[in-house]
């Protein structure tokens, strides 16, 4: 048996019908006669596709349509999942993990000389922070390096994806648990599969992000055992 479509908004629908370069919207009285729907609806709808990541209200701005984001829809349902279930997030982290292997020889042959050297000053910067006095966890630099090599795929939903489970590692305490140890295998991984990116070999550069994924196994399996 086929699920029943949900049916979109009224709103929604005029949103996906409007040229894409307009991006201001009129004044919900004016959207109620053109659509003839009550202001009160027309509320309601809005304030859905604001949650949805379509449009932003700001005073004296009015209603701005976005451009298309597929991490709000991914975020809200990903969060609501946690809630039920923290333990969710080792079946989301898994698809994430299956998700970048798929992409991987896709994304790095897209990267530019300048994304070469973010790259390389992110893992600077984290070898930086390991070493440092105090030592600090780099994981502002963890998480951009991973979304850095997948930037240039120009694909909202595998990049929607990749941000929301950055989001919910952050929720549920991953950016702060771990040890020097882990941290130090991990960042030598990151070292390996950069400097292969810059070099044009891919496929040592994808061994290497294999190998590196199963880590987060091992930290989640350290996190239960605690």
């Amino acid at each position: 048996m086929v699920a029943p479509q949900l049916p979109l908004s009224d709103f929604v629908r005029y949103l996906a019908s409007r040229p894409p370069a307009e991006e201001s919207l009129p004044p919900l009285a004016t959207l109620s006669a053109e659509l003839g729907v009550s202001v009160a609806s027309l509320r309601e709808q809005l304030e859905v596709a604001r949650a949805m990541g379509l449009v932003e209200v700001k005073p004296r701005v009015g209603i701005r349509r976005l451009p298309y984001s597929f991490l709000p829809a991914v975020q809200h349902s990903l969060r609501y999942a946690l809630l039920l279930d923290s333990a969710l997030f080792e079946r989301f982290a898994d698809m994430r993990k299956h998700l970048e292997n798929a992409f991987w020889h896709e994304a790095v042959a897209l990267l530019a000389p300048e994304d070469h050297q973010t790259l390389q000053a992110l893992i600077a910067s984290a070898w930086e922070k390991l070493e440092g006095r105090p030592i600090q966890i780099p994981h502002e630099e963890h998480k951009q390096l991973h979304l850095t090599i997948y930037a240039r795929l120009n694909n909202p939903f595998v990049n929607g994806i990749l941000e929301a489970y950055w989001q919910a590692y952050e929720s549920i305490g991953l950016n702060v648990f771990t040890d020097y140890d882990y941290l130090r295998q991990v960042w030598s991984y990151h070292e390996k599969i950069v400097q292969a990116i810059c070099a044009g070999d891919f496929e040592t550069g994808y061994r290497a992000q294999v190998e590196h994924a199963n880590l987060l196994n091992d930290l989640l399996d350290h996190r239960v055992a605690r």
